[in-house]
């Protein structure tokens, strides 16, 4: 999986990689069991301090994608425990892009539209309801 990184983002470089993690999970580039490239060797090839991938691999730990490891590092291993907890985290993060989708006058229909072509992006194979 290629991680590029935005150097000249506002959002933090650890949230960048962190994203990008999850973005390849879903769309099944990182599969279940997969290690990600030790702490140095990814500091490395991104060009960015090695606390910085540390910092992202503790965050996607603590939000149940990867189990760190002393001898493997950080393994592709989503925690699908805690479905609720996770709805409610969803729920929070949506909220927002919700407030900014009325403030900018975008209607219902479309941002349902926007999440549903996203949801099918990441998962072609699911099937629409």
């Amino acid at each position: 999986m290629l991680i590029e990184m935005d150097f000249n983002s506002n959002e933090a470089l650890y949230i960048q990689l962190r994203n990008q993690v999850i973005i390849g999970i879903a769309k099944d580039m990182l599969k279940e069991g997969e290690s990600l490239p030790s702490v140095r060797q990814m500091a490395n090839e991104l060009g960015v301090n090695m606390h910085t991938v540390n910092k992202a691999y503790a965050s996607l730990r603590q939000d149940g994608y990867v189990k760190l490891d002393r001898r493997n590092g950080a393994v592709i291993s989503v925690s699908l425990e805690n479905r609720s907890g996770q709805v409610e985290n969803i729920y929070s993060a949506m909220q927002m892009i919700v407030a900014q989708a009325i403030c900018k006058n975008i209607s219902l229909t479309e941002l349902q539209e926007v999440v549903r072509e996203m949801y099918l992006a990441f998962s072609p194979e699911v099937k629409e309801d």
